[in-house]
């Protein structure tokens, strides 16, 4: 990360001094992200199951991928507070798996673009907000890493909108700003001009300075590998690729080769690995292959889950719906998984991004405006 000083240029010099970065300081990071020392919560000699749950109850599954609202717009009525077979995810499930927070995907079918894509991620945000707060005796609206602790201990599963894709931004700063204002906390930057095969443009690189001005994460799930890297040395707060797995064990497109895993640990970024059976394989054991492999290449601290239940892909055996989580983590248990690790990868990597995003917005308001910039004068 770069010192969050050189966010004082202008929007015409948007750009212009990058390479002069200073390494970010040491009191910056413990400000972002202070060391939380873990505490052991189970029995080493307890069965795994046991074990997995009495771990989830103390550091539940952060999700980092579920697209509900997009499943509950073809649904004439649904109750998510007593349980709804329809979908696989509602309160009663979300209580069994031990989830925590939800981070609620925004993603449009493919084709929909411009101003389409604009109303219909409207339209998302909409739903997802109206269900979230009459499903308050299960949901709670969250935006900070604060909120997302407050949730947890009311005994509410915190929900985080986003990722939507680049192109509900519509190529415009104030498209952002007005989602953001509307709830919108992870962007995908992929399916754009400014963000293609080719890297970041000029209007691109402005796109990642407003959205850490803002707090809203950078996704970089699918994205080209020239856009990883500029990310990775222009974002000033930690990104995520919110449904990416080991390119190593299985040759999905989305999944990241590990030089990419490697350089995304380095910047203090997070992999989701995805419960999917086309991304990470057909069993559960499959699954923590994937999640053995990010670990030893990148590191504890740079792994996460990501259900992506109701995105409409299959799922691996024993990992269903979203009451599943403890199967995998007995799975984990089994292989010698550490539980200060284990806690890392439900709930510590996920917040320690969400408080980061929220340390860089908080320093950078304080020093950049909002952005005035153009796709046509920076881009041409």
């Amino acid at each position: 990360m770069a010192d969050l000083q050189d966010d004082l240029r202008t929007t015409a010099a948007a750009g212009e001094f990058d390479d002069l970065a200073e390494p970010y300081p040491d009191e910056a990071v413990m400000a972002a992200d202070p060391a939380e020392p873990y505490e052991p919560v189970s029995d080493p000699d307890d069965a795994p199951m046991t074990r997995a749950h009495a771990i989830l109850a103390a550091y539940p599954v952060a999700d980092g991928y579920n697209g509900l609202p997009w499943a509950l717009k073809r649904l004439p009525y649904f109750d998510l507070e007593e349980g709804e077979a329809t979908v696989d995810t509602d309160v009663p499930r979300l209580r069994r798996g031990h989830v925590g927070a939800l981070f609620w995907s925004l993603h449009l079918p493919d084709g929909l673009d411009g101003d389409r894509a604009v109303g219909a991620t409207l339209e998302q945000l909409d739903l997802a907000k109206t269900v979230a707060r009459t499903c308050d005796e299960g949901l709670r609206p969250a935006c900070t890493a604060g909120q997302v602790a407050d949730a947890r201990n009311c005994g509410r599963v915190a929900v985080l909108l986003g990722p939507a894709g680049a192109p509900a931004v519509g190529d415009s700063l104030g498209i952002l700003r007005q989602l953001h204002f509307l709830g919108l906390r992870v962007l995908t930057l992929t399916g754009v001009s400014w963000a293609s095969e080719a890297g970041l443009t000029r209007f691109g690189e402005e796109v990642v300075r407003e959205m850490n001005r803002l707090g809203v994460i950078v996704d970089l799930s699918g994205a080209s590998a020239p856009t990883v890297r500029r990310v990775l040395s222009l974002s000033r707060a930690p990104v995520l690729c919110s449904r990416s797995a080991a390119r190593a064990l299985r040759p999905h497109p989305v999944n990241l080769p590990d030089e990419l895993l490697a350089e995304l640990s380095a910047a203090k970024g997070l992999c989701l690995v995805p419960l999917t059976a086309e991304q990470t394989g057909p069993t559960v054991r499959d699954v923590a292959d994937h999640l053995d492999h990010i670990r030893a290449v990148a590191g504890a601290q740079c792994v996460g889950l990501s259900g992506t239940y109701d995105s409409g892909s299959a799922h691996p055996q024993e990992l269903g719906d979203t009451s599943c989580y403890p199967r995998l983590i007995a799975e984990l248990l089994r292989r010698g998984w550490d539980e200060a690790d284990v806690a890392l990868l439900t709930w510590g990597n996920v917040q320690r991004v969400l408080r980061g995003a929220d340390f860089t917005a908080r320093a950078a308001q304080q020093r950049r405006e909002p952005s005035a910039a153009t796709i046509s004068e920076l881009d041409g």
